[in-house]
C-alpha cells in the first residue's frame, strides 16, 4: 500500500505498475541528471548574482572570540554559496561556515598547521574541474556575479586546513577492527539480507537551545529497553508523523538505512535503542523491535534515485493539499516536472547517489518509502519551505567490487567525520560568539 507521510499517514492507491519508471535504464538516468546538474550550475554562474554592496562592507556582523566577521565576508560567502546552489538559506549557511572557520583557524594556528600555496592551487583546480572549468575560467565566471577570487581561495584553503587538523588530532583514535569489516561485508553479501522492524522518536533541533534540550532528553530515552515504553514515549515527545502509531515503522532492509543509522541498528538486540543521532533539524532515536535474516536479498550499498520538490510556504494547508494532489496524480519522479513548471528552475532536483552519499536526514526518510511514494516530513529554510521527497528507484551496487581495504577506509572515514563534527560542536559551545544585527 502506498503511503503519504505528512503530519499523519494517509492511505493511497495500490497496484502501481511502475511501467514509466522502467522507460530508461539507471545508467541513462545518471548521465541525464549529472548533465542537468552541471548545466544548472553553469547557468547560475553565467547569470550571476547581485553585486556586493560597498556600504558598510567592513562593519562587523559577528564576533568570534577575539576576531570578527565582516559584512563583506558574509556577503561574499552568501553569493558564492548561492551560485553553488547550496541547500537551505545561503546567508544562514554562510554565517555558520564563517563562524566555524574562525574556530577551526584558531585550532590550526595553535597546532602550527598551514597549507602551501601549491596545495591550495591544486585544491582550487580540483574544485573548478567539477564544473568542467579551469581555475581561471571558474574565477572569471564567479567574478561576473561579484564574487572575488579570494573568496573562492579562502573557501578551498579553509577546508583543506581543517582536514589536516582533523587528521593530526584524531588519526590515532581511529580503530577499525577486522570484526567491523567482517560485519560490513556480511551486510553487503548479495546472497544474504537483513531486514529490521524499527520504531522512531524524533525530537526538535531547529535551534541551538532546542538541540541541547533534545539531546539531553534523547540520552534519557535511549535507556528504554521495552517496546511498549518506547511507544508511549514516542506519543508524548516525538514530532514525527509516526508518533500516533507509537513511532512504529514498517519492515525495511537494513541496507536502505543511511550509514549513521545502519551502523548503530546493526549492533542492537530487540528492545535496545540507538544513541541520539542528529538528522539535520531533528534528533532521532531508533528502537529495534524485530530483526530477520533473509536469503536472496541483495544489497550492500544501494544506488538510490530520488526527487526533491521545494514548495515555498512550509507546511501550509495549501502545500499539504498540493502534496496530496501530487500523490494522487503521479507514479514516478518524471511526472513531478508538471508540478514544477511554474516554480523557479531549481525548485525540482532529481539526484542519483549511493545511500552512503545521501544526507542522513533525507536518507532516513527515503528508507521509509517504496518507489513512487512521497514524504512531506522535512522542511528547509527555517521551516519556510516544504521539501517534498519522492523515491524514484533503488538498485544494488555490486558487492564483489568492494575490497576489505576499501571498507576499512570507508569505516575509518566515518569515524573521523563523527569525531570532527563532535569537536567543532565542542569548540562552538566553548567559544564567545556574538551575532550583530544589521
Amino acid at each position: 500500500m502506498r503511503r503519504f507521510l505528512t503530519g499523519r499517514q494517509d492511505g493511497g492507491r495500490s497496484g502501481k505498475t511502475g511501467a514509466r519508471r522502467r522507460r530508461r535504464s539507471i545508467l541513462e538516468r545518471i548521465g541525464l541528471r549529472r548533465a542537468f546538474s552541471m548545466a544548472a550550475l553553469m547557468a547560475a554562474l553565467a547569470v550571476g548574482a547581485a553585486p556586493v554592496q560597498a556600504q558598510n562592507m567592513f562593519a562587523p556582523v559577528a564576533r568570534v572570540n577575539d576576531g570578527v566577521i565582516t559584512a563583506y565576508e558574509l556577503s561574499q560567502r552568501t553569493a558564492f554559496l548561492t551560485l553553488l546552489k547550496a541547500p537551505g538559506n545561503p546567508r544562514d549557511l554562510a554565517m555558520q561556515q564563517l563562524v566555524e572557520e574562525r574556530l577551526k583557524g584558531e585550532v590550526a594556528e595553535r597546532m602550527g598547521i598551514t597549507i602551501s600555496a601549491d596545495k591550495v592551487k591544486a585544491g582550487m583546480t580540483e574544485f573548478a574541474a567539477r564544473a568542467n572549468l579551469t581555475p581561471e575560467k571558474f574565477i572569471q565566471a564567479i567574478g561576473q556575479a561579484g564574487v572575488a577570487a579570494e573568496t573562492f581561495r579562502d573557501f578551498v584553503s579553509n577546508g583543506m586546513i581543517w582536514r589536516e587538523v582533523v587528521r593530526a588530532r584524531f588519526a590515532g583514535r581511529i580503530d577499525v577492527s577486522d570484526a567491523d569489516i567482517d560485519r560490513a561485508l556480511a551486510e553487503a553479501k548479495p546472497e544474504r539480507g537483513v531486514r529490521v522492524l524499527l520504531a522512531e522518536i524524533m525530537l526538535p533541533a531547529d535551534n541551538p537551545a532546542n538541540k541541547r534540550a533534545s539531546i539531553t532528553r534523547a540520552r534519557i530515552l535511549a535507556r528504554i529497553n521495552d517496546v511498549t515504553e518506547f511507544a508511549e514515549a514516542a506519543r508524548v515527545y516525538s514530532i514525527a508523523s509516526t508518533r500516533d502509531d507509537g513511532g512504529a515503522l514498517d519492515w525495511r532492509n537494513l541496507s536502505t538505512l543511511p550509514g549513521a543509522v545502519r551502523a548503530q541498528v546493526a549492533r542492537l538486540s530487540p528492545g535496545q535503542v540507538t544513541a541520539p543521532i542528529t538528522l539535520g533539524t531533528r534528533v532521532a532515536l531508533y528502537q529495534l523491535r524485530e530483526r530477520q535474516n533473509l536469503p536472496s536479498l541483495a544489497p550492500g550499498d544501494l544506488l538510490t534515485e530520488y526527487a526533491r520538490l521545494f514548495l515555498p510556504g512550509g507546511r501550509s494547508d495549501a502545500n499539504l493539499t498540493l502534496a496530496r494532489k501530487i500523490d494522487d496524480q503521479t507514479d514516478s519522479c518524471d511526472e513531478l516536472y508538471a508540478f514544477a513548471k511554474d516554480q523557479p528552475e531549481d525548485a525540482l532536483q532529481i539526484e542519483t547517489r549511493p545511500v552512503s552519499q545521501i544526507p542522513t536526514e533525507i536518507a532516513m526518510e527515503l528508507a521509509k518509502l517504496d518507489p513512487g511514494e512521497i514524504s512531506t516530513e522535512l522542511t528547509t529554510n527555517g521551516g519556510q519551505t516544504l521539501e517534498l521527497l519522492m523515491l524514484c528507484s533503488r538498485s544494488a551496487l555490486p558487492a564483489e567490487s568492494v575490497s576489505r581495504d576499501q571498507i576499512r577506509a570507508q569505516l575509518a572515514n566515518q569515524q573521523l567525520v563523527a569525531l570532527a563534527n563532535a569537536y567543532i560542536q565542542e569548540l562552538k559551545a566553548n567559544a564567545n560568539i556574538e551575532y550583530i544585527r544589521r
